[in-house]
């Protein structure tokens, strides 16, 4: 964490923000501990924490759903969480589809875990969170319901969800796409041409790379043209991609 940084998390911590109270309370794991370079902090990582804990506690019992999903961040207590997707926060919901999905919970029976995380991934995708979209997605597509799939898939690129973005892309520039899309190469190209502009973010243009020469081999100068138009109007009505990393992500 440099200065800047530390000093930008402080100034929002003192104004009651979690997030960076949080991220304060981590620093005592920070590099700059092991290279004995820290800058000089307000307050000590844990006094930061136990602000955090109170802050989120006390939200919490105002039946506040994000609260509670910090305080499972916090503790590490899962009850948190549980309470937290209860009350409808989206990455609550997400998070407790994957816990489930790594093993976590206790079922008598497979189906009832899987049961679990599909109910959980879609109770997260219908609040608008894009990586549960596409969880939801690939619940879906084991189930064979190809058209949740697409529907889900296609809502997830909607929202500027990178993988997303680029599997969509990538089904509709196939001459005879899988799962019921329907061809799209003019699309396919726009879409893809977009994700170049991460400029290597996740890997993502080197499988663009791959994909893009196959869908542009189908097409013909005026639909090529006709995809860079397409690409402008997509970015421009559109959310800016993103691959939505979480806000406590190190």
């Amino acid at each position: 964490m440099t200065q800047e940084a530390q000093k930008a998390y402080e100034e929002s911590a003192k104004k009651g923000n979690i997030y960076s109270m949080i991220r304060l309370g981590g620093a005592d794991q920070d590099l700059c501990v092991t290279m004995k370079n820290c800058s000089p902090s307000e307050q000590s990582p844990e006094g930061w924490m136990n602000e955090a804990k109170k802050l989120a506690t006390d939200q919490a019992s105002h039946g506040n759903a994000e609260s509670m999903y910090l305080l499972w961040e916090i503790t590490g207590n899962d009850e948190w969480l549980e309470k937290s997707a209860e009350k409808g926060f989206a990455l609550a919901q997400f998070r407790l589809a994957t816990k489930y999905q790594e093993g976590g919970g206790v079922f008598l029976l497979p189906s009832r875990r899987s049961d679990e995380i599909e109910k959980w991934m879609k109770a997260s995708a219908e609040n608008g969170y894009p990586p549960a979209m596409m969880g939801f997605a690939a619940a879906r597509l084991e189930k064979a319901d190809f058209s949740s799939f697409r529907t889900w898939n296609e809502k997830a690129a909607d929202s500027g969800y990178v993988s997303a973005v680029f599997g969509y892309a990538s089904y509709i520039g196939e001459v005879e796409p899988k799962y019921g899309f329907t061809s799209d190469p003019v699309t396919s190209y726009a879409l893809l041409s977009n994700l170049l502009e991460l400029d290597g973010g996740g890997n993502v243009t080197n499988n663009v790379n791959d994909v893009l020469p196959e869908v542009e081999k189908n097409l013909s100068k005026e639909q090529i043209g006709k995809a860079k138009e397409l690409a402008k109007t997509w970015k421009a009505n559109h959310p800016p991609l993103s691959f939505f990393p979480d806000k406590l992500g190190y």
